[in-house]
């Protein structure tokens, strides 16, 4: 199988899977310069709840609506920090519009057209995410008095994503001129990548922040997240063995589809979406056509997901008993990276929120827990698909074409496997071996040092990653057209992908999901001081 000469190197600083490796793990590192008293991250923004007339001793002025995280946070820089307030809305433009044109220049794409189109999606990110934190939509039964608040949503945080979706599917389906403009600009791959990452500062941290509040707690986080860890693989391999050759034989035996298009149509559906599918592609010599065909399908239906599934879960599975079950099931169900980790974190805010005020706050749990397990599963698959595009070439080389003298490289593994988990794990390890260190005790004398660890921590996992989530449900609208479901050459792929998702995969995934991570408990926050 003829290949191009790449060296293992090749792609470090063309390719959004390295540039979000750059990204997440570069602002990691300035985030650590806390530990030696500069706060080099503490400007990211991010927003609070709000109303237009707070009660008198209440919450919510407008003015506040947005704040730099080292307001609360910084250690050092607590005061310059503080004075910011809206200011940080534009330092957090600049910053990120830097580093983001820079890896848009190295990834050779017209470095113009995606200024103009990032800072339009960033403000429109920004009015959809302040907009979503109006008390009425962001507060719940619990807090809504404080703001003056009869009645409220209770959608916490998950009603500025629906806002951003929606947005940006108003943006794709209706204004499809301004849509292909900003599609330099709406990189929804680049960006949950990027916030994947950031994630991995979420599961390392959170050990450390618990430790401050409990000992106990520490531990139960420590624990919680390796068993996640081995939970996803092992639900994973499981999974993926039996998804692909299903989905296979529904292509085949019951839609007649060609061999290659089946194997493609498997792909795509069953372990990773397009990435899977454009991989599988190659690997088959399936025409380019097919690939492109798969993928938009993928979006589509990715999307529909999206806006389904959490409210799914969150109102039909038992949430107080098995919520990790619903976030895994998730992660093996939704497939992109985009669209399953956005889903993560939509059904994180509703699910923390749910049980909040079904038990009147005696039970509390830590943001994140659940997006990590909708994330985790698809973090093994997606190393999946460069293990499984080089079985299926060696499968089309040496056995169903038969081609003498062709062979295929090794190496392609390694170039189809996912740069940006390094980073998410990474980032993940590094701040576990700090828990592991002087952070581990919880004890009196651990809290200077829990402290420096959180000033730079929190605006990396929470303002940065919250901030790419957003960019994510934005993109997603912008480069999702439905018209494309109605196009008469997908034909038969557009049924195989409703029959093959919803009476296949997300049947199989709840019960494989609740076969590895039942009884997984979060640990309960409420009643604890935070460090």
């Amino acid at each position: 199988m003829a290949q191009p000469e790449r060296r293992w190197y090749t792609g470090m600083l063309t390719t959004e899977d390295w540039w979000a490796v750059w990204l997440g793990v570069g602002f990691f590192f300035l985030s650590l310069f806390t530990l030696a008293g500069v706060d080099l991250v503490g400007w990211i923004t991010y927003p609070t709840k709000w109303v237009f007339s707070p009660p008198p001793e209440g919450k919510g002025a407008i003015g506040h609506a947005f704040y730099a995280l080292g307001k609360k946070y910084s250690v050092t820089a607590k005061g310059f920090y503080k004075g910011l307030g809206w200011w940080s809305v534009i330092w957090t433009y600049v910053i990120f519009t830097i580093a983001t044109c820079i890896g848009a220049g190295a990834m050779k794409w017209n470095v113009k057209r995606f200024f103009v189109g990032w800072t339009i999606i960033y403000f429109l990110t920004i009015a959809c995410w302040f907009i979503g934190h109006h008390a009425f939509i962001a507060a719940n039964k619990l807090n809504m008095r404080q703001y003056g608040l009869n009645f409220a949503l209770s959608l916490g945080g998950g009603g500025s994503f629906i806002l951003a979706l929606i947005v940006g599917l108003i943006i794709g389906n209706f204004f499809r001129g301004f849509a292909r403009f900003l599609s330099e600009a709406a990189k929804p791959e680049w960006y949950i990548k990027t916030a994947i990452v950031t994630l991995g500062v979420k599961l390392g941290y959170l050990p450390i922040k618990l430790a401050g509040m409990s000992q106990k707690l520490g531990k139960e986080a420590a624990g919680l997240t390796f068993e996640l860890f081995v939970a996803g693989a092992a639900a994973t391999i499981v999974a993926y063995m039996i998804f692909w050759p299903g989905v296979y034989i529904i292509s085949r035996k019951i839609f007649n589809l060609p061999r290659k298009t089946a194997a493609v149509l498997g792909s795509g559906i069953s372990i990773c979406g397009v990435s899977a599918a454009v991989a599988t592609g190659g690997a088959v010599r399936a025409k380019p056509v097919v690939s492109i065909m798969v993928s938009a399908l993928v979006v589509v239906w990715a999307v529909i997901e999206l806006i389904i599934l959490p409210g799914f879960y969150t109102h039909v599975w038992p949430t107080t008993k098995d919520p990790l079950v619903a976030g895994a099931a998730m992660g093996m169900s939704v497939k992109t990276d985009g669209a399953d980790a956005a889903a993560g974190e939509l059904m994180d805010e509703f699910m923390r929120n749910k049980i909040e005020v079904e038990t009147n706050g005696a039970v509390k749990w830590p943001a994140g827990i659940i997006t990590s397990s909708a994330v985790m599963t698809k973090v093994w698959i997606d190393m999946f698909i460069g293990i499984w595009a080089f079985v299926l070439a060696m499968v089309w080389v040496y056995r169903i074409e038969r081609r003498p003298g062709e062979k295929v490289p090794a190496s392609e593994v390694w170039h189809r496997f996912p740069k940006f988990v390094l980073g998410y794990f990474f980032c993940w390890f590094f701040l576990l071996a700090l828990y592991f260190g002087p952070g581990q005790s919880g004890a009196p004398e651990a809290m200077p040092f829990l402290k420096s660890v959180k000033a730079g921590a929190v605006p990396i996992e929470k303002g940065m990653r919250k901030l790419f989530f957003m960019l994510t449900f934005m993109s997603l609208g912008i480069i999702t057209d439905f018209k494309k479901l109605r196009e008469a050459q997908f034909g038969k792929m557009v049924w195989v992908y409703f029959v093959s998702l919803f009476f296949f995969i997300i049947p199989v995934a709840a019960l494989i999901a609740y076969l590895f991570h039942h009884g997984m408990q979060i640990p309960n926050i409420a009643g604890y001081v935070k460090p």
